[in-house]
């Protein structure tokens, strides 16, 4: 049985999965890679592929003839359930739960960054200038969350004790713990007007392609700030350049983009009420101890024919 990881070196650092793997499992032949375009080797023996969804490509799954399983190393799915080549008969799993830690930190460090106006402090200590301003505090302030899932949850833990008040926007209007209030996602334009921070945290899929618009966007204060931890598909991002230019909204703070690396000629890397954040939010040291447990568990059951009981199954349908 073959597995194929397909990880750059930052997010398997020493070749962690493979070591781990292999140690665990040594039934198992375990290769890595860095990067889709280096499959050709190994792709056609491949029975179990590994990655995060940015880093997949559809003519893995199109030349992954033994293919049985795709384990999706963080939560979001989006760039593997929707490939063209990916047959009806494999398995997907995802880490669902491993990324509300260091997600809902990220999302946290961007508010804080953004109140505190970080990269002014940053360029003007680059410039040896000393300079001072009023900074605004976080408790008293409206939290809104877009996708309310355990991210979601995990975030609005942090901003309850931080003194904010925190607004959930979502399929459904269930009531979720440490939420003061929840709209529908059809009832966007309502629930922004009232936020200081509105945080994207849901899901890329048709019904959230640029959910985040000019319509959104005109809807929120002029002090409001937007942080995007999701994915780049999620904003408009031309009709997010032009509400930044023209200080529609106070700023943004963007991990993801429509298109990863961001190009330099982007305007985002200059617009200056902008943190460019190069999809980091997930990506911390401890995230292979994180999620070996949840791969040993699925692994273990998928080598003994338990598929029913593999843990974070992706409906398809």
């Amino acid at each position: 049985m073959n597995v194929l990881l397909i990880l750059p070196t930052a997010e398997n650092p020493e070749y962690v999965y493979n070591r781990e793997l292999s140690a665990r499992f040594p039934q198992l032949t375990v290769q890595g890679i860095e990067h889709h375009e280096r499959v050709g080797p190994f792709i056609e023996t491949a029975d179990i592929v590994m990655s995060f969804s940015p880093f997949m490509a559809d003519h893995v799954v199109r030349d992954a003839k033994r293919l049985k399983w795709i384990q999706v190393l963080g939560s979001g799915v989006d760039g593997i359930v929707n490939l063209p080549s990916l047959r009806k008969d494999v398995l997907i799993t995802s880490g669902r739960g491993v990324q509300a830690t260091p997600v809902s930190e990220a999302a946290f460090s961007l508010m804080l960054a953004l109140s505190r106006e970080m990269p002014r402090m940053l360029k003007n200590q680059m410039e040896c200038k000393w300079e001072r301003w009023p900074s605004q505090v976080l408790e008293g302030c409206t939290l809104g969350i877009l996708g309310v899932g355990q991210i979601g949850e995990a975030l609005a833990r942090k901003a309850h004790a931080f003194g904010m008040r925190v607004v959930g926007i979502s399929s459904s209007t269930r009531e979720v713990e440490r939420f003061d209030r929840m709209y529908l996602k059809s009832q966007l334009n309502d629930a922004v007007r009232e936020l200081d921070y509105l945080v994207l945290l849901t899901p890329h899929s048709p019904e959230t392609h640029h959910i985040v618009n000019d319509e959104v966007l005109a809807h929120m204060k002029p002090s409001a700030f937007l942080i995007n931890v999701a994915r780049g598909g999620v904003v408009d991002e031309a009709a997010l350049a032009h509400a930044l230019r023209n200080n529609i909204i106070r700023g943004a703070a963007l991990d993801v983009f429509q298109e990863e690396p961001l190009p330099a000629v982007n305007e985002m890397w200059k617009l200056p009420n902008v943190i460019v954040s190069p999809h980091l939010a997930g990506l911390n040291s401890s995230y292979p101890q994180s999620i070996l447990p949840l791969l040993e568990r699925n692994i273990s059951r998928f080598l003994t024919g338990k598929l029913g009981e593999m843990e974070n199954i992706i409906s398809r349908n």
